[in-house]
């Protein structure tokens, strides 16, 4: 199994400093609109750049004909695609492909069939805005590294019993 087609979308707004509060996320998806594939048999993914306030396309990829048959060697190009996104959205997933996709530090989430991509970022973004949920806390902080100081402003604070 092999990737076909892959198409990455230049602007300057993808540099490494934009691309610091935004988080990119992925959706299974066959007409670039709908969430509409298993994670598995997926022919295409979109993958977006998501902040608070704007999404942008940054590229889509596209498989060949793939069959739900256990076969977990194709997962692998398909997890490698998604190197650096927080979450992939999907109509469905095998456990299989739920535990190599987390191992990636990467959160599967499934949806309804033919959910709109444009409300799942909508939702994606309203959740940023209010608190995100544990999952998407971790995606956040991963993204941002550990803080080094992180130690020294606890001890700062002190330790009563």
């Amino acid at each position: 199994m092999s990737m076909v087609r892959r198409m990455r979308i230049c602007d300057i707004s993808q540099d490494e400093a934009a691309m610091s509060t935004r988080l990119k996320i992925a959706f299974a998806t066959s007409d670039m609109q709908h969430v509409n594939q298993h994670f598995g048999s997926a022919r295409t993914f979109a993958v977006y750049a998501v902040d608070m306030e704007s999404s942008e396309l940054l590229e889509a990829a596209q498989f060949g004909e793939l069959a739900q048959d256990g076969n977990e060697d194709k997962l692998s190009v398909k997890i490698d695609l998604l190197d650096g996104c927080a979450a992939v959205y999907c109509e469905a997933v095998g456990a299989s492909a739920i535990r190599q996709i987390m191992a990636a530090g990467i959160q599967p989430v499934k949806v309804n069939r033919d959910s709109l991509i444009a409300d799942l970022i909508e939702d994606f973004q309203n959740e940023l805005k209010t608190g995100p949920s544990a999952w998407l806390a971790k995606a956040i902080a991963r993204q941002n590294g550990a803080d080094p100081s992180r130690f020294a402003r606890m001890e700062a604070e002190g330790w009563e019993e």
